[in-house]
């Protein structure tokens, strides 16, 4: 038997240091060469580590929380047989998932319950349960062959296993769970909340809120959703709002731009990528629609359902979650009245989606019922001006009022 000591690998595009998310295995464990070691968090990506050899783990460096160093200790392993060689590369880590407001992955498929107790669950399950202080062993999954499911663990942690599964496992009811519940903000959360903090400190926001009748529009989308095969998936408004977008941004490009602050450069982009925030049961994710003003609706409509759906269920690529130009974020029919969108920097507009409504309005002197609904955006006033903002959404609301227009070139 040898002792191996396992350094934190390079995990690349510069990365120094990272952040413990959550530890898969502990000491006394015996891994096989390939599992999933531990979890980390860079500043770019969610990574999941795997074993560079098999053997039984004789200690872990670090809790959830910690950072650690590129090149420092880790992990270390008791194991039998040939070693890798000192002078070898590091093993790769298992493919990235990227971080918010740019963050995603393809779960690494877990395996069933073996000797070892190695219990079947996806890593945020295994990092809830690892914050709730929740030993994985003792709760009953409900998924194919006992995995354990979202839906399983939220059950146990209020202290009601599902009946059935509790049954055949004999399991005991467990105890109601404590008035207050500790969560240390790590991994995804903590990035979502560094990054929003930064973006509200040092960007001065500017609100315009403007209410648009959606009554045309709405008209078109049911004749055209009436039009689709049985199953195909229906429009929804955003498409239509964002080609409304690209063309108003033909007018207002200062409003499709970065603010590079090392340099202190804006930087304009004739190409329109548009985030969609996106939430997720891991955060806010925002996965982008690439050059839409080279799309038309429908490839705008499938496009940001591929994306979102990816972004939903971690399978979106680094590149689907990162340089957007400006972004879109609607909470659907949570949408409420009016909201005030942290813009996603380094852009400087982002627009907000509100409810749609039927309300009564007067329309040529006669009250009727037309549907309503607020667009609530803000903007960097450092480099957009309180005008341009308010003209900007004006000329977006009067292609979405008349929406025969969006699909009109406009005149030279």
């Amino acid at each position: 038997m040898s002792r191996y000591v396992f350094k934190l690998p390079d995990l690349g595009e510069g990365t120094v240091s990272a952040e413990i998310v959550a530890w898969h295995v502990k000491p006394g464990d015996t891994v096989e060469e390939e599992q999933v070691l531990v979890e980390v968090m860079t500043e770019k990506a969610a990574v999941e580590v795997p074993s560079p050899v098999g053997g039984k783990v004789i200690s872990t460096t670090g809790e959830p929380g910690e950072m650690v160093a590129v090149g420092a200790e880790l992990i270390v392993f008791e194991s039998g047989g040939e070693q890798p060689s000192a002078a070898a590369p590091a093993p790769a880590a298992a493919p990235a998932r990227a971080a918010a407001p740019a963050p995603a992955a393809t779960p690494v498929p877990q395996p069933p319950v073996t000797a070892r107790g190695r219990v079947m669950t996806s890593p945020a399950n295994r990092r809830r349960a690892h914050e709730a202080g929740i030993d994985l062993q003792r709760v009953q999954g409900s998924g194919p062959q006992g995995r354990i499911l979202r839906e399983d663990l939220e059950a146990h942690l209020r202290g009601v296993p599902q009946a059935a599964a509790a049954a055949r496992a004999g399991v005991p009811p467990q105890p109601a769970s404590a008035p207050t519940e500790e969560i240390k903000v790590i991994g995804l959360r903590r990035l979502i909340a560094q990054r929003m903090s930064e973006a509200k400190r040092n960007i001065p926001h500017f609100a315009y809120v403007e209410e648009v009748d959606v009554t045309e529009l709405e008209g078109l989308r049911r004749h055209l959703n009436g039009r689709l095969a049985s199953g195909e998936p229906a429009l929804t408004y955003l498409p239509f709002l964002v080609v409304a977008l690209v063309r108003v941004l033909q007018d207002f490009p200062q409003c499709n731009a970065h603010y590079d602050a090392e340099r202190g450069v804006i930087i304009r982009h004739r190409a329109v990528h548009v985030g969609v925030a996106t939430q997720t049961p891991d955060g806010l994710k925002v996965p982008v629609v690439r050059n839409v003003e080279q799309r038309s609706l429908w490839d705008i409509a499938a496009q940001m359902r591929r994306v979102t759906e990816a972004a939903r269920t971690n399978k979106a690529t680094r590149d689907e979650l990162s340089g957007s130009t400006i972004t879109l974020t609607s909470l659907g029919k949570l949408g409420g009245i009016v909201s005030t969108p942290i813009i996603n920097a380094p852009e400087v507009a982002i627009i907000g989606v509100n409810r749609a409504v039927d309300r009564p309005m007067v329309v040529d002197g006669a009250v009727a019922v037309r549907r309503m609904m607020n667009l609530s955006s803000s903007f960097d006033h450092r480099f957009v001006d309180g005008y341009d903002a308010a003209a900007m959404i004006q000329a977006m609301k009067e292609l979405i009022e008349h929406p025969a227009m969006i699909f009109m070139h406009p005149r030279d």
